[in-house]
């Protein structure tokens, strides 16, 4: 098989790349932190004016193509200026259930809306309860003549704190773990009823808990037809997973290189500990984890751009999200490790490297989940 990038990718690639190496430094990182919109807008209008947020969309919606294999190729270089932007929670989360799920009106609005940078976005789909498990919604949405009144609660809403609007999974009819009767309604931020607890999680990014009491919303702010959103939302759901597994990927690339020059540098009884063979094969094994969580990443891209069914993709990408949770573990311990107390201080990129990659392990389903997941498909 041909795993080399076409002359497009190459050219997304290195735009990527160019734009981390020259103006996402780790001190410039560290100030958008702690700005109070939690990410760079000029960066965000950036994105769209390079054509980015036009990544993960269909050439049918106005996008780029929509193919995973190019949105890994983003995902990557993200992840080694652990770029803090929510392009994931808006243009690959929300955008994708629109593009799934949305009439011709609301992609024509909303999908350009996002390309052109305009339309910050959040999806609450999870529950304090729910354990990675999708139809596991307690929500609620019920329906009064042409509108419907939504209640409950959901956690972990990635850019939650800079939404102008939220999608919003409640079912619509069943019980708690059905399969069927979830549906997927387009709330604003600010409407009457929506209450959020905003907050900063340990790797930098902005959440947020949000509640709903008897928020009322049209029916034209359906997206799709009422009670089958849960395969798109599992669609959705893996494509984000193969994403941060590509963030992953390039964040450990980071952590090996900065772990080599490291030891090359420091001293230990008069010589660099890069020279002690133990350190030697400890490196040599982080070397080996990240050349297999790339591959495996590359491996799940290429399924998901197949005709392959839905069960074989799903497949695909709890293995990679699986093995890639594995190497994370590994490669981020063993670069702190390696670095010694250094590495747990704030002026240290190391540090913040390995909050991330410990963050993506848990994100979309942590490596037990995916391990299990894998079994029974």
């Amino acid at each position: 098989m041909d795993f080399s990038y076409s002359d497009e990718q190459q050219m997304l690639q290195d735009s990527v790349q160019k734009f981390v190496y020259s103006q996402y430094e780790f001190d410039t990182r560290r100030k958008i932190i702690k700005s109070e919109q939690g990410y760079s807008t000029e960066y965000w209008s950036l994105f769209a004016e390079l054509g980015w947020l036009t990544v993960p969309f269909k050439e049918e919606d106005g996008g780029f193509g929509g193919s995973a294999v190019d949105l890994m190729v983003v995902m990557e270089e993200f992840g080694k200026g652990m770029v803090i932007e929510p392009f994931l929670a808006t243009a690959v989360i929300s955008g994708g259930l629109i593009s799934e799920l949305g009439n011709a009106e609301q992609k024509q609005t909303m999908l350009a809306a996002i390309m052109d940078g305009s339309l910050q976005l959040a999806t609450a789909y999870a529950e304090a309860d729910s354990r990675y498990n999708l139809a596991s919604v307690g929500s609620s949405a019920q329906k009064q003549g042409d509108t419907y009144v939504i209640n409950g609660s959901k956690v972990l809403v990635l850019n939650g704190p800079c939404a102008d609007k939220l999608l919003v999974v409640a079912r619509t009819s069943g019980d708690k773990f059905d399969r069927s009767g979830l549906s997927v309604f387009v709330v604003d931020a600010k409407a009457d009823g929506v209450s959020s607890l905003a907050y900063t999680a340990v790797d930098g990014h902005r959440a947020a808990e949000v509640h709903f009491n008897n928020v009322v919303v049209s029916a034209q702010d359906l997206l799709g037809e009422e009670g089958n959103a849960l395969i798109a939302l599992e669609t959705v759901v893996d494509r984000a997973a193969l994403a941060v597994s590509a963030e992953a990927v390039g964040a450990m690339d980071c952590l090996l290189k900065k772990t080599v020059e490291y030891a090359k540098t420091r001293k230990q009884f008069g010589v660099a500990i890069g020279t002690f063979q133990a350190l030697q094969h400890r490196m040599s094994e982080m070397f080996i984890e990240c050349q297999l969580a790339r591959s495996i990443v590359i491996m799940a891209a290429m399924k998901l751009d197949t005709d392959a069914s839905s069960a074989e993709k799903a497949k695909a990408v709890a293995a990679a999200k699986a093995r890639v949770g594995r190497a994370m573990r590994k490669v981020g311990q063993e670069s702190v490790q390696l670095h010694g107390g250094i590495a747990v201080t704030d002026e240290l990129d190391v540090g913040h490297y390995f909050k991330r990659v410990t963050t993506i392990e848990n994100l979309f389903g942590n490596t037990d989940y995916q391990l299990a997941r894998f079994a029974s498909l």
